[in-house]
């Protein structure tokens, strides 16, 4: 398809240069372009074209994320008004949402530039934090600070008042964020195709104490109680607002805002059953390599060795 444009969603910290230079490689070579925000501008070859950041979804037919789970969610959140594709490349650790691995790479690019892919519809949380609007694919999430006492908040859904939590912290997950903060607070895990949202409580000390599942044409209200210590406000794990002592977070729950391109959806899915799994395996990461065969092990090895400077 002539003319197609790629957009490039890099990780903010991760040497991300030999996957985007095998990208540009392959747009070269196929007649593509790629974009990135300008703050990238100089971790990238000057092929490529640097554009505002809140323009880079509007001008692109497809997003590249190349990182973990976090860069994959920023990618959705950037083109939730309008949801392009988003091709998730694995430079991360664990990763429930990213399915290519770079040696892949080229052979997803021409299965995504021919549409031969699957869409995974996401779904996500339209927050209202004290008065400022943010937009959550994982979840949303009131967190005391240390040493400064506990969470106390009150739930309401749909206007009734259901009763109050006092915690360390206060999830509202969509079903893909059931993996995420809400799973390690003791939250059930939910499957994607699921509309839902769940509020998990966080070390629960008085009042609400367990998961509360709730329908998506629920919304969900949380106000901080008098007595409540600061809290910070995360969304999809980024820091948004710290040390409110005041306010309140109403959430809604928005079906269909981001798109996740699917090129093998069973393996994926079988790839993220063994990923859960090993983490409730309480062995640490070099304890389960030594468990590998031999061969596998050194192939493992040789694949995590810098690459040569």
């Amino acid at each position: 398809m002539a003319g197609y444009v790629f957009g490039l969603v890099l990780h903010p910290t991760r040497d991300v240069s030999e996957v985007v230079g095998t990208i540009a490689r392959w747009a070269a070579q196929h007649g593509k372009t790629l974009a990135v925000r300008c703050e990238d501008r100089d971790r990238v070859p000057t092929s490529v074209e640097a554009v505002p950041a809140c323009d880079l979804a509007d001008h692109c037919d497809a997003l590249i994320s190349i990182g973990g789970d976090g860069t994959m969610l920023g990618a959705l959140r950037m083109a939730v008004r309008d949801p392009k594709p988003v091709l998730g490349v694995h430079l991360g650790r664990v990763g429930f949402l990213v399915e290519v691995e770079p040696p892949d790479l080229p052979r997803a690019l021409e299965r995504l530039v021919a549409r031969d892919f699957t869409v995974e519809s996401h779904a996500c949380l339209a927050c209202d934090v004290c008065g400022d609007d943010v937009v959550a694919f994982n979840d949303i999430a009131l967190v005391r600070q240390p040493g400064a006492g506990f969470v106390t908040a009150t739930l309401a859904v749909d206007g009734q008042r259901y009763g109050y939590y006092r915690c360390d912290a206060l999830v509202v997950s969509t079903p893909t964020g059931s993996t995420a903060y809400s799973y390690a607070a003791g939250g059930p895990l939910i499957s994607p195709a699921t509309e839902a949202l769940v509020v998990t409580p966080s070390a629960p000390m008085a009042g609400i104490s367990r998961s509360v599942l709730l329908s998506p044409h629920e919304s969900v209200h949380l106000e901080l109680r008098p007595d409540s210590a600061p809290v910070a406000v995360e969304m999809d794990g980024l820091l948004i607002r710290e040390a409110a002592t005041e306010g309140s977070v109403h959430v809604r729950y928005v079906p269909d805002a981001g798109r996740v391109v699917r090129l093998d959806p069973r393996r994926y899915q079988e790839r993220n059953q063994l990923k859960l799994s090993l983490l409730d395996l309480p062995l640490l990461p070099d304890q389960l390599r030594e468990l590998l065969p031999d061969g596998l092990r050194e192939q493992l090895n040789r694949r995590e060795l810098p690459p040569p400077r």
